[in-house]
């Protein structure tokens, strides 16, 4: 598999922490120098290791911020 090169553009937020010391966090990401999207996952303490994870469009972090809005009734 091709390297993968990676930018965190912002760090937003921590989800959770691990006993490990991973983090779910959320972030703005440039993968592979393209434009910055949203991205989801577990982390390495200095993000020298990564999980899976899911990574959203603009658009797509608009819907699903009123989807959760929806299902905890705000």
């Amino acid at each position: 598999m091709a390297d993968i090169k990676y930018d965190i553009v912002e760090e937003i937020g921590v989800l959770s922490e691990n006993a490990k010391g991973w983090r779910k966090e959320i972030n703005r990401i440039s993968w592979n120098g393209a434009a910055p999207k949203y991205d989801i996952r577990d982390w390495a303490p200095e993000h020298e290791k990564m999980s899976k994870g899911i990574t959203l469009s603009q658009e797509e972090v608009e819907e699903l911020y009123k989807v959760l809005g929806k299902a905890l009734g705000k």
